[in-house]
């Protein structure tokens, strides 16, 4: 099934998060080409709510659609209302190695940024 796009994202990608996942893709042997870049908002951490970035398959005729570098980004449409104005990065300095999502809407963060509560 086609994939229709958005003009506009449901998040932004930096710079420096995008190399890191065309990196992790080819490590992975992961075909951007037919595969898809998952991100969503699931119940569980401390604070309530996680992240979760992951390739996907399959896409549901609910998901949103939209490129970012090489990617098709894929966002269900629960998830893109608590992942609005919020840009996903990636660090490796002191603060620690990963992906970290900065979301304008999070009231409360866990210590180790992986959940978020509204």
């Amino acid at each position: 099934m086609p994939v229709s796009i958005v003009e506009q994202p449901v998040l932004l990608i930096s710079e420096r998060a995008l190399q890191q996942l065309e990196q992790t893709a080819q490590k992975e042997r992961v075909d951007v080409s037919a595969t898809y870049l998952r991100v969503a908002v699931v119940p569980g951490g401390c604070s309530g709510l996680s992240y979760d970035l992951g390739w996907d398959s399959s896409r549901a005729e609910a998901d949103i659609a939209f490129g970012a570098g090489s990617f098709t980004v894929l966002v269900d449409a629960r998830s893109a209302a608590y992942l609005e104005g919020t840009t996903l990065d990636f660090s490796d300095g002191l603060e620690g190695k990963g992906f970290h999502f900065n979301n304008p809407q999070a009231i409360r963060n866990c210590a180790c940024g992986e959940s978020f509560g509204l």
